[in-house]
């Protein structure tokens, strides 16, 4: 019998069919492995575009799921779906989550507390000094340090995190059994052990300039906040900054001399919003992390009550009032403001308007973005 995520690794190779076509043909067929077998006719009837069946029917008819999914495994490689439990769940309170993730390694529930640290390729002394003391304090207070494995300060940083004894995360923008840059093939393997390699790009995907954008989209949304610590006025780091801002997280930047071209970026994040990093117990401040094992110790030993669990799993990705929540479940009001009053307590949920909550553990053209 298939494995179901071989269907899913299946329609990732179908080029234009992402997270929103994927909840499209889900929605429509009522799992993949039907949309999989669908005709010509049901696919158009499903949403897609002629393009896509036409790309769609291409690649069923080439590809072989089971023995791609043994060579998927083979080479050590798992895979998530968003259906699956194990999926980093602040990446799917995102806009257009990864419909499929491939890992090399190990994300742990640990790493929902994570930062990314990100900038430009092209460092100076102060910039590299900055990331790799950053991440040597983000893992002495065990902060997974997210970044994208690049030249320069991405680099520094994952480094830094492993030799402080801290965990890291690389997003890749190729797939995840392919090492680029090559040179960082020691660093690749101790990523590996220290923590894991992401991609939505199907393995053995080669790293090209257009996959880089949309993965940084992954990078802030695995992260409670994003520090950019160098950028030039075109650095790849101010997407991923961007995207940080639109999914709701917080966007830090390091102030620099106001002539260097590495500052001019992050200087101008600043002058738009972005909050200084003049000391790096600020994040802990911003983000109220300054308890972290505390809340982790909190989180493993309180556990929900019936009640609790029921207000919880109602809670969308977006913020939700309370009103919402109690049509949702069919609790009574007594009975939602109750469990609400306890969660905040507990740290499960947050206050973030006129009695609207949201979930702490979630502060999660023709091709859309995959």
């Amino acid at each position: 019998m298939m494995d179901p995520k071989g269907y899913w690794i299946g329609l990732n190779r179908v080029r234009g069919i992402g997270y929103v076509r994927t909840k499209k043909l889900l929605n429509h067929f009522g799992d993949l492995g039907h949309a999989w077998q669908a005709t010509e006719r049901e696919l158009l009837e499903a949403g897609l575009t002629h393009r896509v069946v036409k790309e769609f029917i291409k690649i069923r008819l080439s590809l072989d799921l089971e023995s791609e999914l043994k060579r998927i495994h083979s080479l050590g490689i798992n895979i998530l779906t968003i259906e699956d439990k194990d999926y980093p769940r602040k990446l799917l309170s995102i806009e257009q989550p990864p419909a499929v993730l491939y890992v090399k390694g190990k994300i742990e529930e640990r790493d929902e507390i994570a930062v990314a640290v990100v900038g430009t390729r092209h460092t100076t002394a102060y910039g590299r000094q900055v990331a790799l003391e950053l991440s040597h304090f983000l893992a002495r207070h065990s902060i997974t340090v997210i970044s994208g494995l690049a030249r320069g300060i991405d680099s520094i940083a994952h480094e830094a995190a492993i030799n402080e004894g801290g965990r890291t995360i690389a997003v890749l923008g190729c797939g995840v059994d392919v090492i680029y840059p090559p040179e960082h093939r020691r660093l690749y393997e101790r990523i590996v052990n220290n923590g894991a390699l992401i991609s939505d790009y199907y393995p053995g995907t080669p790293p090209d300039g257009i996959n880089f954008p949309p993965r940084n989209r992954i990078i802030s949304g695995l992260a409670t906040a994003t520090v950019i610590v160098e950028a030039g006025e075109r650095s790849g780091a101010l997407i991923t900054a961007e995207f940080a801002a639109n999914q709701g997280r917080e966007v830090f930047a390091v102030p620099g001399p106001i002539y260097a071209p590495c500052s001019k970026g992050t200087n101008r994040l600043i002058r738009d919003g972005a909050v200084p990093l003049t000391e790096f117990e600020d994040i802990l401040t911003v983000l109220e992390l300054t308890q972290i094992e505390e809340y982790r110790y909190a989180k493993k030993v309180i556990q929900r009550d019936e009640v609790e669990e029921i207000v919880a799993n109602a809670i969308k990705n977006e913020p939700m009032h309370i009103d919402e929540i109690k049509i949702s479940t069919g609790l009574s009001m007594e009975k939602v403001s109750a469990a609400l009053v306890m969660m905040e307590l507990k740290g499960l949920v947050k206050q973030v308007g006129n009695l609207t909550y949201i979930s702490i553990s979630d502060e999660v053209s023709e091709y859309e973005v995959r």
